[in-house]
């Protein structure tokens, strides 16, 4: 689990650099019982979408296999919230 939450956070960040045209970034991560949950908000411009083949589609896929979800919140304009839930062992 530590390390899918790792990469969520690594490839999030990669993702703000590469596209957004963000100024700032900022990074929550939260523990509530058996679930962590991670947002990355940026902003930034907006309009990332999680299509198939995407790097966001495939983070979606990993977070998945994990029984977790991913949620991504992204108008045009901005700003862009990635938030990741991933069940943790208590």
């Amino acid at each position: 689990m530590e390390a899918a939450a790792y990469f969520v956070v690594s490839e999030a960040l990669a993702n703000v650099t590469k596209h957004a045209k963000a100024s700032r970034a900022s990074v929550t991560v939260r523990r509530s019982g058996d679930r962590l949950t991670i947002q990355v908000q940026d902003d930034g411009v907006g309009g990332a979408t999680a299509v198939e083949g995407s790097g966001l589609a495939g983070q979606r896929d990993r977070v998945g296999a994990l029984d977790g979800e991913l949620h991504l919140l992204s108008p045009e304009g901005g700003p862009t919230v990635l938030m990741v839930e991933i069940p943790c062992a208590s």
